[in-house]
């Protein structure tokens, strides 16, 4: 016989919901992208932060997008193979690659923003007057995760 467990609701526990919700829109915009452009979800997240950081790292990306090291580096393998960024030494830290985007990455990466653009204002329709409240919570919760204090 099971132990009895303590009362939980699951549907409530908002890391559970906020994991699983961005789990879902991730994997819808995904779909976009993927199939008319054929990149993949951690290539697209590489992409975007090689084009709008200034010439950040594999390490600067794992930390900013919350990707396992290994999955990062596997992706801009994957976007330098197919011509769409470069990596340099970093010219203070030799053990640091700096990616950067190529011509082509660019023209890609200009493509695939009004996807994304478009994509923001499905949601902020479906939100309506609730996005800005929404947009505040979630800034909440960040800086409160920033500064260790949950």
């Amino acid at each position: 016989m099971q132990k009895a467990l303590p009362d939980f609701d699951l549907d409530l526990y908002l890391p559970y919901r906020l994991t699983v919700l961005a789990s879902r829109l991730s994997a819808e915009l995904a779909t976009q992208y993927k199939k008319d452009y054929g990149i993949s979800m951690p290539e697209w997240r590489v992409l975007l932060n090689v084009g709008y950081s200034d010439s950040p790292s594999i390490r600067d990306i794992e930390k900013h997008v919350s990707l396992e090291k290994s999955k990062v580096s596997r992706a801009a393998a994957s976007l330098e193979a197919k011509g769409f960024l470069i990596k340099e030494m970093d010219a203070t830290d030799r053990r640091l690659l700096k990616l950067a985007l190529t011509d082509r990455g660019a023209e890609l990466l200009g493509e695939l923003i009004p996807i994304a653009t478009a994509f923001q204002d499905r949601l902020n329709r479906i939100l309506c007057d609730q996005e800005p409240a929404l947009r505040h919570a979630l800034d909440l919760l960040a800086e409160n995760l920033d500064d260790q204090t949950l």
